[in-house]
């Protein structure tokens, strides 16, 4: 599928201006990343727009192995396998893209996938009473990029998915035997408004719920925060 890119690399000249508007939500965003060091450390970088594919089979594996990496050790085989199973499979991907209510956003370096994120139109729990709610529905940094910067741009990418879809706020659930990733999202600026269920296979599970307002476009991309 033909995608819209944005490519993050370190920069030598003042930034450029931030993309004002997001492609079209079934049309998966590229932020590609580039870094003058061997590895993946990332000092500065900035961005431009060019055009790139992704490969739905390549998305399905990586989602597979970030949630495994994150949630295999605290939850019954054969529960993580069915919630795998049901959640990420070449198919589902393919509708997800597909879906003009889902934007995807995907991370990449050296064309490889370092981290991804889904915003869509979902109807939010009863506890979610604020204006044009939109869903922060998935998340994931490979584990070996974290603190390195990816997941602040990747964050900054869905408060522009939100504001494409006319979103006023955004909402997420997050396990609450999570407590790195409740961090993160309270320093982007999500506050807590309360719980709802998640399933992993037959297991039912207590997430909280976690709501920011959606950030404004700005001219200017170079106050992006790095950790």
């Amino acid at each position: 599928m033909t995608a819209v890119a944005f490519r993050l690399k370190p920069h030598r000249k003042p930034p450029i201006g931030r993309m004002r508007t997001m492609p079209p939500a079934n049309e998966p965003c590229l932020i590609r990343m580039a870094s003058r060091q061997k590895g993946y450390h990332h000092p500065q970088w900035k961005r431009h727009i060019r055009r790139g594919r992704i490969r739905r089979a390549a998305l399905t594996e990586f989602a597979t192995r970030t949630f495994t990496e994150a949630f295999g050790a605290d939850n019954r085989p054969e529960d993580l396998q069915a919630h795998l199973a049901a959640s990420f499979n070449v198919a589902r991907q393919t509708t997800e893209l597909n879906d003009p209510n889902v934007a995807t956003l995907l991370a990449t370096v050296d064309q490889k996938l370092l981290a991804y994120a889904q915003v869509r139109h979902q109807s939010p729990p009863p506890c979610v009473t604020h204006e044009k709610p939109i869903e922060l529905h998935r998340f994931y940094v490979d584990h070996r990029v974290h603190g390195q910067g990816v997941a602040q741009h990747l964050m900054a990418a869905v408060h522009e998915a939100a504001h494409a879809f006319h979103g006023r706020h955004l909402w997420l659930s997050v396990w609450e035997r999570n407590p790195r990733a409740i961090a993160f999202y309270k320093k982007e600026g999500f506050t807590d408004v309360g719980r709802k269920d998640f399933y992993v296979g037959q297991d039912c599970q207590s997430d909280r719920v976690l709501v920011a307002a959606v950030r404004p476009s700005r001219p200017d991309d170079g106050s992006s925060r790095h950790p």
